[in-house]
């Protein structure tokens, strides 16, 4: 019999029906093959954050019910491949709580896999939209019902009643961004304007995981913009995350403008831009005038953001090049050579 290696291995030798959704910048899908390649160390981990590749496995073994979830974070190397020792730690203990062969896991076993995310160090706790997210486009992927919630959503965008907005509830939102149709986008993005603000920020931590059409883009950085206008920073900065997931010009063009604005270019904004807009990174033009707002930022953790854009794979070269070829009097030289200074680790 084959010894278990991976947590791949123990998928596919305990026959589990596995689903993966990455949980990093963004909760998305994750291809079975993309674990796979990255256990076996031959491809670095396509969406880390924090220097980890924070995923969430839902899977079912035997004759389970119900699914069992596992929100993993597992450590990268510097070159955002696994580092395998903790994985290994984490799988030794699996196998030792099993206790028998894998391939007869199930109903039996399940309070054992549960203890085993008690007291891990792998484990960690998502946000809760990025659960409510997460639970969303599990149910819609399994062609399970959305949640009671969403009726009450649904109704209050499209006006077919007057509701108390504090009535709507954040998993209501998560099942309508993540089921969301062309007329239910149409009605959104006119109902946008006149969202109560802490709605409108609930929305937006959902959208992030997305990718908005172009007219309720448009509506947000209206919105957007307005807030900037008014000082309202927290709410140009949700517009601007939820914005990130498009590839529209205009997107790329907004941030533009923003990294050229001196009182909205804080580091709420830089933030929210490498944090989730950090494809319209992949720039010739704005990725060194990012680079070079964020070293202007004396709030802003310069070694760390840019650390984590590096792990990126498609960012990578991008990143190593522009800080090679930053100029002797631009401020991103000057932090570089503050940060290896002596007394300084980047």
């Amino acid at each position: 019999m084959q010894p278990i290696h991976t947590l791949d291995d123990f998928f596919t030798r305990s026959g589990a029906t596995v689903t993966l959704y990455h949980m990093g910048r963004r909760v998305t899908p994750c291809a079975r093959s993309v674990l796979t390649q990255f256990e076996h160390e031959n491809a670095a981990w396509p969406d880390p954050w924090q220097g980890k590749a924070r995923l969430a496995v839902m899977f079912r073994l035997g004759d389970m019910t119900e699914p069992a979830i596992w929100f993993l974070a597992l450590p990268l190397d510097e070159l955002g491949q696994i580092d395998p020792a903790p994985r290994d730690a984490f799988l030794q203990r699996l196998l030792e709580t099993l206790g028998h062969n894998v391939n007869q896991v199930g109903r039996d076993d399940r309070q054992q896999i549960d203890n085993l995310m008690k007291d891990n160090p792998l484990a960690f706790t998502p946000s809760l939209s990025f659960q409510a997210i997460m639970h969303a486009r599990a149910s819609h992927d399994l062609a399970q019902p959305a949640s009671q919630h969403l009726e009450l959503v649904e109704a209050y965008m499209s006006h077919q009643q007057e509701l108390d907005w504090q009535a709507l509830g954040l998993q209501g939102l998560a099942d309508f961004v993540i089921r969301i149709d062309t007329a239910a986008e149409q009605q959104l993005a006119e109902r946008l304007p006149s969202l109560p603000e802490p709605v409108l920020h609930s929305l937006c931590y959902c959208l992030e995981h997305v990718a908005p059409g172009e007219k309720l883009m448009a509506a947000l950085r209206v919105r957007g913009e307005q807030a900037a206008q008014a000082g309202d920073i927290e709410t140009l900065c949700c517009c601007v995350r939820a914005v990130g997931s498009t590839d529209h010009p205009a997107t790329g063009k907004w941030f533009d403008n923003l990294l050229a604005d001196n009182a909205a270019c804080g580091p709420d904004l830089l933030a929210a831009i490498a944090a989730r807009g950090w494809e319209h990174l992949e720039d010739a033009e704005r990725l060194p005038c990012f680079l070079e707002c964020l070293a202007k930022e004396p709030r802003s953790d310069f070694a760390a953001v840019v650390r984590d854009l590096a792990l990126i794979p498609r960012l990578r070269l991008p990143v190593v090049m522009c800080l090679r070829d930053a100029h002797a009097s631009s401020a991103t030289k000057a932090k570089l050579t503050e940060l290896s200074a002596p007394s300084s680790r980047m």
